[in-house]
């Protein structure tokens, strides 16, 4: 079962595999092409997992371990 929780290591994960930094379209596709089977699998969260990938990027800043964006679109999600 895909929670919330994992999001914040996906999201982790994905900006390992980036470089350590990504666009949130990014992020997502990195998650899609390699948890697939876990999201399509996990009942209703299947439709909303794009919104719970920006709640994990959010706690992630609130836990220090990516950059502050400042409420701009316009900068990639990195981490710290």
């Amino acid at each position: 079962m895909v929670t919330r929780e994992m999001m914040k290591l996906w999201v982790i994960e994905a900006l390992n595999d980036l470089g350590g930094a990504g666009w949130p379209k990014d992020v997502s596709k990195y998650i899609w092409d390699k948890y697939e089977q876990e999201l399509k699998a996990s009942g209703s969260f299947l439709y909303s997992w794009q919104y719970d990938v920006r709640w994990a990027a959010q706690q992630l800043r609130n836990e220090n371990k990516l950059k502050p964006v400042h409420k701009r679109r316009d900068l990639p999600w990195e981490l710290v």
